[in-house]
């Protein structure tokens, strides 16, 4: 992602804060992901960043919606979305839930109980509903036995339910799998993939399912910092190929779903916030800037973890955390001589700490500083209503160059 200065220093002029998606990031993102995968269909996770602007860039480019709430339904139709291209998996949904998805949306069972609402509602509706089932599988995501997860059905109870309860108004003609976000290591997404249409041939033979497709979850991840490997993508496909069509060779017309977690916008996005005051304490200097923790809370958190945890490198807690050092800083003075700076906000909080002894160029009131990786999970995740602040604006960077609200 590499937006001018320029772009940036026009758009601070009227905004103190601000997230900024590029629709030639995005576009190119999502082309690796078809070419190195082009039998396969994706679709986008809706939750990690639902703008109406990079909604409308994804679904244009072919990609279904991976909606995890009854809105995320609702925002996939507005953009444009059919029923079919529209998959609904979440836990816990509710009856007015269900109801409301069942002309908008696939289905994605979550538990027995909710295979069950379903049935009542699709006989109140008096149509039978053809859905998928969220299975949390024998295996884990880096092969070890099953482990226990509020998230989908036992593989052995989804078996034992299939097989002995009778639901007439409910047809199952497909399985959703997602154990791991963030993985970098293309070999253990690979036998991850294989272990998963082991796991569809069992289902199909076992319970005397005839599959439409099987949705084989997220995983694949994005660089946070330069010790992160990149995910090499074109590899993964090219490993996974083979695998892929061979299993759709025994069941033509099967179809093969990745969700793309974060890796269509989530280093397709940057959070800019400008300068408001600059101190210094006991001689630490301390640079004060718009809608930090409130704004874009998740180096908030990283900086949280690093102070409460004992372990060097604490384990992963997405989508909050994921590593020390996951957010580059940059200004638009890169030029000039740099000083220690611990950058904090503008909350009356202690904790609204962003960045603790860095070197950044002499920033004075006004400067805009530039956070990267926040193209995903982070608007969303970041409490706007704190303390009543403005909200930071969205905007949009068309691929011929328009800022867009």
């Amino acid at each position: 992602m590499n937006i001018p200065a320029e772009t940036l220093r026009t758009i601070a002029k009227t905004h103190d804060s601000f997230y900024l998606y590029d629709e030639r990031s995005i576009l190119e993102r999502t082309g690796r992901l078809k070419a190195a995968f082009p039998s396969v269909e994706f679709l986008y996770s809706v939750k990690c960043n639902p703008a109406p602007r990079v909604l409308a860039c994804i679904f244009g480019q072919g990609f279904g919606a991976d909606a995890a709430s009854l809105g995320e339904v609702l925002r996939a139709e507005q953009a444009g979305l059919q029923r079919e291209q529209i998959y609904y998996s979440a836990p816990g949904k509710t009856m007015a839930d269900i109801e409301g998805a069942l002309s908008k949306a696939v289905l994605i069972a979550d538990s027995l109980d909710e295979i069950r609402r379903i049935e009542d509602a699709a006989a109140r509706a008096g149509r039978t509903e053809e859905i998928g089932i969220r299975i949390n599988p024998n295996f884990s995501f880096y092969g070890g036995p099953g482990e226990a997860s509020k998230f989908g059905i036992d593989e052995d109870q989804a078996a034992a339910f299939l097989r002995e309860e009778d639901c007439p108004h409910v047809r199952v003609t497909g399985i959703h799998v997602h154990l791991h976000s963030q993985e970098l290591d293309a070999g253990v997404l690979e036998r991850y993939y294989e272990n998963l249409l082991a796991l569809a041939e069992r289902m199909e033979t076992g319970c005397g399912l005839r599959l439409a497709y099987v949705n084989m979850g997220s995983g694949i991840g994005i660089p946070y910092s330069g010790e992160d490997v990149p995910l090499d993508v074109e590899k993964l496909g090219a490993a996974a190929a083979e695998k892929l069509e061979e299993f759709r060779r025994r069941r033509p017309g099967l179809r093969l779903m990745i969700e793309t977690g974060r890796y269509a916008v989530g280093k397709s996005g940057l959070y800019g916030t400008k300068v408001l005051d600059r101190k210094v304490s006991r001689g630490k200097t301390y640079i004060i800037a718009k809608n930090t923790l409130n704004g874009f809370i998740r180096p908030s958190v990283e900086k949280m973890v690093e102070h409460c945890s004992r372990d060097s490198r604490p384990p992963m807690w997405e989508p909050l955390f994921t590593h020390a050092g996951a957010f580059g800083f940059y200004t638009l003075k890169e030029d000039e001589p740099r000083e220690e700076v611990t950058l904090v906000g503008n909350l009356c909080t202690a904790t609204d700490v962003v960045a603790e002894n860095i070197l950044l160029p002499r920033l004075e009131c006004g400067d805009l500083v530039v956070i990267t990786n926040a193209g995903a999970y982070a608007a969303v995740l970041s409490p706007m209503q704190f303390a009543s602040q403005e909200r930071p604006a969205e905007l949009f960077l068309t691929a011929a160059g328009e800022v867009l609200e």
